[in-house]
């Protein structure tokens, strides 16, 4: 028997109405909203379905998101699908935390708020953006960030051909430049508000970091991987510090789906908003079961998929 892996999206997964089905299916969907608004002080849900400019801000996004992701597992729970082990990317690192119940929900929602606000605050409007890069292999894509002046790294290695790079707006538009003329598919500008997962994030990892001093974390049964590492974490100690690190560092993706199937992984549900994660997996390796469940229909054809 192979194993089951849980993979939980980050921020820009979000659209408006997220949720909303399973919530009005599931109590228990139901009353992950109603915690997460009382945690919060606001209608969580209200945001999730009504308000798009509110909800695209980072620091609503972020605890919305994670919301979302909960009281979907919470549906997907009552089904009886189990993992042996979890990771989310980026923000979905904390959905995973609360999946294998290192970290209470109620805690983790109000973190990850603050954590948003951090993030947006870290670096002035306009002095630091991201970019997809198509095509290149990583090698190109870091000698060339490394050959510039200024601040520009990877930020993001996601999948097979697909890095994002991040940093100073003039650093990264040059990268841009050099990076079509070594060959780039493509060079997307992401619509964001900073350059995550750099060192220009400092600021917001100090804060978290006092932030995560407060968050009681304990070790559980189902494994989970980390993004700065790519590898599972044994130490739960370390937690609060590869949370830390995990914002001014990049995310590790491609080689977090690597790990598992290295492990024996065979399926993988996303469980959340949006299907960027199955993507991923099916250009790592298509080979595998990939189901993503963010809704009544995506729910009913994952169970039917994993069970038949």
């Amino acid at each position: 028997m192979g194993k089951t892996a849980f993979l939980f999206p980050g921020q820009g997964a979000q659209y408006l109405g997220m949720g909303k089905e399973i919530a009005n299916n599931y109590e228990s969907s139901k009353k992950i909203f109603q915690i997460a608004s009382e945690a919060l002080g606001f209608d969580i849900e209200e945001i999730c379905n009504e308000k798009e400019d509110v909800l695209n801000n980072t620091e609503y996004t972020q605890p919305a998101i994670l919301t979302t992701t909960i009281a979907i597992l919470e549906a997907v729970k009552e089904h009886g699908l189990k993992a042996d082990v979890v990771a989310g990317l980026s923000l979905g690192e904390y959905s995973a935390l609360v999946a294998n119940e290192a970290m209470d929900f109620k805690e983790a929602v109000s973190l990850v708020r603050k954590r948003g606000k951090y993030m947006e605050e870290a670096v002035p409007e306009g002095k630091g953006s991201m970019a997809a890069v198509l095509g290149l292999e990583p090698c190109t894509v870091e000698e060339i960030c490394d050959g510039i002046d200024g601040m520009v790294m990877p930020a993001n290695y996601n999948c097979p051909g697909q890095i994002v790079i991040a940093g100073e707006v003039e650093a990264l538009n040059i990268a841009c430049e050099k990076l079509e003329e070594a060959g780039a598919k493509r060079v997307i500008k992401l619509n964001v508000s900073g350059p995550f997962h750099t060192p220009m994030l400092n600021p917001a990892a100090e804060k978290l970091e006092k932030e995560l001093e407060d968050i009681n974390i304990v070790k559980n049964n189902i494994p989970y991987i980390t993004n700065v590492t790519a590898d599972y974490v044994d130490d739960y100690n370390n937690v609060k510090s590869l949370l830390t690190k995990q914002v001014v560092s990049p995310v590790r993706w491609e080689e977090t789906i690597n790990r598992m199937i290295d492990d024996g992984v065979d399926t993988f549900i996303e469980i959340g908003p949006g299907k960027t994660l199955s993507s991923f997996v099916k250009k790592i390796d298509r080979t595998k079961k990939i189901v993503n469940i963010q809704d009544m229909k995506t729910l009913s054809k994952a169970i039917k998929s994993i069970e038949g």
